[in-house]
């Protein structure tokens, strides 16, 4: 580890978490300015649904190739590179987007540019740190590409309001300039991964499907990640939807892109104490009462769009907290379970299913959203959040429950 990175492990941790938040200023600059979009372009839903999701797209064709290549390359130059093509797709979108398609392009290169970032930051990670240490480690990684979810609402919102959206993702490709910089001065090149990778090609992610305890996180990943990218990228505009609801004088003092940015935020302690919870009572059945509990509240969210704002905003702090809970927990369960030597590929499906269902998740939510109605009916949106608890509900808790037919290695058992 001391030839790889110039100082400690916790050291190592806060770099390429500070990098991580950095680099994904861009990430979620369009879906907290749909609201603009729609008006500026004249926008359906399922469009913005569209190209919110093709951001994930990007991340889900070169994610197979980009982390199961750092079992055999140190992955410090992949993350490099990948950086500044994140970088290059904020400024080319601040620059040059037009409406649906140059829009669509742009995205989609920042999707790539995140597949090098975020899971190959955490194959540095992991390939670092063996033991008990690790889990915490993924833990804090994995909770700040949250913070770096909220951070990204909050720069895209008060920058817009200051100097409009094209500022906005300017600020973006400026963030993404010292994430390279970050890393490329504080980790130093001629890192090996830490298992000597298994004979076959790369891609062959074959084995991976084979390790069934490994792929039932990967499956129970997916299960979140639907009703979490769901969730984060409509968010702006169901706060917006609600606040256009209230009586006069009814609003509190925080725009939609602050509120987002709160209730994103406080899903760190609820990452790092869900992975707790799961070290303590068992990572299966921690993570299938936080499925649960989710998935019946994405059921009602939509149809209390009604109440009064504070309670709202309450709500939707509750729901992302839970959502949380089972993040960090369940990409835990996926590298404590990986093959040795295959570590890389494993993360690598991990990503591929967890984020596949991230593109699918914002553009089915638009799509039921013109179809009931538009986005000026409660029924709509209850229907669309509604949808997102068919994650957990019919994927993640049925591959749970079938879990506990094998070992798990981060419980010595099923449970």
């Amino acid at each position: 580890m001391g030839r790889a990175f110039r100082g400690s492990t916790a050291r190592l941790t806060a770099v390429l978490c500070a990098a991580e938040v950095l680099g994904m200023l861009g990430n979620a600059t369009f879906p907290a300015l749909i609201p603009e979009f729609r008006a500026l372009w004249g926008l359906s839903n399922t469009e913005a649904g569209w190209i919110s999701g093709v951001y994930y797209a990007g991340y889900v064709a070169a994610v197979p190739l980009l982390v199961s290549l750092t079992d055999r390359r140190d992955a410090r130059l992949i993350y490099l590179l990948s950086t500044a093509l994140g970088g290059l797709a904020a400024l080319g979108f601040a620059l040059f987007a037009e409406g649906v398609w140059s829009a669509v392009a742009f995205r989609l290169a920042g999707g790539v540019g995140l597949a090098g970032t975020y899971m190959v930051g955490l194959k540095l990670l992991a390939d670092r740190i063996e033991g008990p240490r690790q889990s915490r480690a993924v833990a804090f990684y994995t909770a700040h590409f949250g913070i770096g979810v909220a951070l990204s609402i909050l720069a895209a919102g008060e920058v817009t309001a200051l100097a409009g959206w094209r500022w906005a993702f300017g600020a973006a490709a400026l963030g993404s300039l010292m994430a390279l910089l970050l890393v490329w001065r504080r980790v130093a090149p001629g890192g090996r991964p830490a298992q000597v990778p298994e004979a076959g090609h790369p891609l062959d992610l074959r084995p991976v499907f084979a390790n069934r305890a490994a792929f039932a996180y990967v499956l129970g990943y997916a299960a979140h990640v639907w009703e979490l990218f769901g969730t984060r990228t409509w968010i702006v505009a169901f706060t917006a939807f609600a606040y256009g609801l209230q009586p006069a004088g009814g609003l509190p003092p925080l725009a939609p892109t602050q509120v987002a940015t709160v209730v994103l935020l406080l899903g760190l302690p609820a990452t790092i104490l869900g992975n707790e919870a799961a070290v303590r009572f068992g990572r299966r059945r921690t993570v299938a009462a936080i499925m649960l509990a989710s998935a019946l509240l994405s059921c009602g969210l939509g149809f209390l769009a009604g109440l009064p704002a504070w309670a709202v905003v309450i709500v939707l702090v509750i729901h992302h907290m839970i959502v949380m809970g089972d993040s960090s927990a369940l990409t835990a369960g996926a590298v404590a379970n990986a093959r040795p030597g295959r570590r890389g590929a494993t993360m690598a499906m991990h990503a591929l299913f967890g984020f596949g269902a991230g593109v699918l998740s914002p553009l089915a939510f638009g799509v039921v959203l013109d179809i009931a109605g538009g986005a000026e009916q409660t029924l709509a949106w209850g229907l669309a959040f509604a949808l997102l608890a068919l994650g957990p509900l019919a994927l993640g808790l049925p591959v749970l429950a079938r879990m506990g037919r094998w070992p798990d290695a981060t419980t010595g058992g099923g449970s």
